[in-house]
């Protein structure tokens, strides 16, 4: 069957206008041009649509996507399996949410008790899910399996209490790298305190500590772009200049 653009966005749920733009993103180009100037789409146009739409419902950008899908090796029929696999995850996440509101509805209405922990229980967890899917691959690729899931479940079970000092030290890390940036120097007093507090909340996720690992995350924020955008977002250079300053507190710069 062949669809226009008014009728594929109807029958996808998504704009003529979006559908325009993916072609001219050259992410779904139409199966034909016909005599009349319009936009043609047939089953192959409309399974990519589809997993297009699998992968913005599981937040990837679009140009993300268009490398996945364009790639002479992408299989659709392993993508919907991951997609299958992400999508289940999602809704344990869900779940585990919704049990949380629930129980938390009951302990207002006095009718169960409800431990801190249990409170921000669906809250860590969603942290995790992002967290894979955004860097899990790359992680998991440089540190291993185990100590992926180790640290996983040592943020799982985090205290309250513990949870906000890991939050007080995030801030204070990107405060005092701040000012420290401002100074020019990655082996100044500032520099190496912003050092020392960004070893301090790694050890809240890590299963041990070691100098070399601190120094390979410190490179992986300039060696990935997702990292570097993240640090830089205010400042460019912010990520070298806090490599270079976990380099020399951890004896590593060469």
């Amino acid at each position: 069957m062949e669809y226009t653009v008014q009728k594929l966005g109807k029958l996808a749920g998504v704009s003529t206008r979006t559908l325009r733009y993916y072609d001219e993103f050259d992410i779904l180009k139409p199966a034909r041009i016909n005599s009349s100037g319009y936009r043609i789409y047939g089953q192959k146009e409309v399974d990519r649509l589809q997993q297009i739409l699998f992968y913005r419902e599981l937040g990837f950008s679009l140009e993300s996507i268009k490398d996945l899908v364009n790639a002479p090796s992408f299989d659709e029929t392993k993508a919907l399996r991951e997609h299958q696999e992400k999508l289940l995850e999602k809704r344990e996440q869900l779940d585990i949410l919704i049990a949380n509101v629930e129980k938390t509805i009951a302990l207002r209405e006095g009718r169960v008790t409800m431990t801190d922990e249990e409170k921000f229980e669906g809250f860590k967890q969603k942290m995790i899910d992002e967290n894979e899917q955004k860097y899990g691959k790359e992680i998991r690729e440089k540190y291993g399996e185990d100590q992926v899931d180790k640290s996983n479940q040592k943020f799982k079970s985090m205290t309250k209490g513990q949870y906000a000092e890991v939050e007080k030290l995030a801030a204070d890390v990107m405060e005092t790298l701040k000012l420290a940036l401002a100074t020019g120097d990655p082996a100044g007093e500032l520099a190496q305190k912003a050092a020392d507090l960004h070893r301090q909340w790694l050890s809240y996720f890590w299963d041990a500590y070691t100098k070399e690992a601190h120094a390979g995350v410190a490179q992986m924020y300039v060696d990935d772009a997702r990292f570097t955008a993240y640090y830089d977002e205010k400042q460019p250079g912010t990520a070298a200049f806090l490599r270079d300053a976990i380099l020399i507190y951890t004896g590593m710069k060469k």
